[in-house]
């Protein structure tokens, strides 16, 4: 019996009025939940901020691999949370090098930690976190090979009901995108044919300084490197990629891909352009296509097409359906900014136009999981996207059309080749 059919049993049995799950869990009282950062490059201090901009969390805590990023958050958020009327962080709650994870899991003055770190990292960071009975949101992708994501449902099992596990596919809750699945799941495109997506995007920048060890060059530009990544397809396309198995209500069943690193010329081993072919249940294809490299542009988008109609889903510009049941998002808040020029790309994933409510929104869900003892659950889905970006990846570095039921049958763990000791 967990902690809320105690609680309900017992007020039954005792004919006392019942507690609210916000209530018997502490944090209506103080009406912040404690949040710690793990990771302080750009994504985790984006997502940390909109945390402590757009919820009642409180920002206590912060841990890096690395000093100079732990002193470059800590400063951060002390001018946030003092133009927020919160308290600086505590120094005793920032924690540097490679133990970092263990002291911020082990502290009782957290309920919950944002995982912001390499995407090979996530999985054993996320296992730390809900043994220490910590609250989660972690960024994708969940794990980097099929091994690890056996790992990550084996974690799902022990934080269901205890602890609140969120996903970092901020786009689910993008008010436009939230509305126009819900008008495809109901039927307004009528019976779904196929599927163009792409994603494209400037190359990572170089975070590299002279004088660094070949394993500190590794850590920085981890963009760069197939095994802390995953490659372009795992680490960035992921979010289309899950657009499309949110559309579907499905993952792929086989894929055949093609692709390579044409352009790029940097120390890493990443591909730098990915085409690939995915089959759905009823033979729906997904036609996607990707890029990473060069500064001449940002842009993404999803075309679903059906038998009545065609549904345009991109990051920035009109979003809408065309055809018998033809309908545009207009956003209800009024604040939405449309601009008649591409969108630019944002390293730390801060965009406006159609995902401008995204972050914070999902930050929202997170929290309210949390101070409602109706906690999220999100692994398992987050292993359904990133093994349908494995089966792409697979098919690309293999050659040949890889299927789902192949996939989940791999044994191939990938190995980081790094003592993370040296980063005491």
């Amino acid at each position: 019996m967990d902690r809320r059919d105690f609680i309900k049993t017992t007020a039954a049995a005792s004919g006392l009025l019942f507690v609210k799950p916000s209530t018997a869990f502490g944090y209506q009282a103080n009406s912040a939940v404690r949040l710690g950062l793990l990771g302080c490059g750009n994504r985790g201090t984006a997502v940390a901020t909109s945390f402590a901009k757009n919820t009642t969390a409180r920002l206590v805590a912060l841990a890096d691999i690395f000093p100079d990023k732990l002193a470059a958050g800590k400063q951060h958020f002390d001018e946030l949370n003092a133009s927020l009327n919160k308290p600086v962080i505590d120094p005793r709650l920032t924690f540097h090098g490679y133990r970092a994870l263990e002291e911020l899991a082990a502290s009782k003055d957290i309920d919950a930690i944002q995982i912001s770190t390499p995407p090979f990292f996530h999985v054993q960071h996320l296992e730390a976190a809900v043994a220490g009975g910590k609250h989660a949101y972690c960024e994708k992708p969940v794990g980097v090979d099929i091994p690890q994501t056996r790992k990550a449902l084996d974690i799902a099992q022990r934080a269901q009901g205890k602890v609140s596990v969120d996903v970092g596919f901020q786009i689910r809750s993008a008010p436009p995108f939230v509305e126009i699945v819900r008008r495809i799941h109901s039927g307004e495109l009528g019976k779904l044919a196929s599927i163009t997506a792409y994603y494209n995007a400037p190359a990572s920048v170089d975070h590299a300084k002279p004088g660094m060890s070949p394993d500190e060059t590794r850590l920085r530009n981890w963009l760069w490197d197939r095994t802390l990544s995953g490659d372009i397809l795992l680490e960035q396309n992921i979010h289309v990629i899950d657009i499309c198995n949110w559309v579907l209500g499905t993952h792929p069943v086989k894929a055949f891909a093609t692709g390579g690193r044409n352009v790029l010329t940097h120390a890493g081993n990443i591909w730098d352009n990915y085409q690939v072919d995915f089959t759905y249940p009823d033979n729906v294809h997904v036609s996607f296509s990707s890029t990473q490299f060069g500064d001449f542009g940002f842009d993404v988008s999803e075309r679903v097409y059906g038998a009545d109609g065609l549904a345009e889903m991109p990051y920035s510009g009109p979003l809408r359906i065309l055809g018998k049941n033809a309908w545009t998002w207009v956003d209800p808040e009024g604040t939405q900014q449309q601009s008649a020029e591409p969108a630019r790309f944002a390293a730390n994933g801060a965009f406006t136009d159609n995902l401008i409510y995204a972050d914070r929104d999902k930050d929202r869900g997170f929290i309210e999981s949390i101070t409602s003892g109706q906690f999220h659950n999100q692994i398992a889905a987050g292993v359904e996207s990133a093994r349908a970006c494995m089966l792409g990846r697979k098919a690309g570095y293999t050659g040949r059309e890889t299927t789902w039921d192949e996939l989940e049958k791999d044994q191939e763990a990938w190995d980081l080749g790094m003592d993370l000791k040296q980063f005491s």
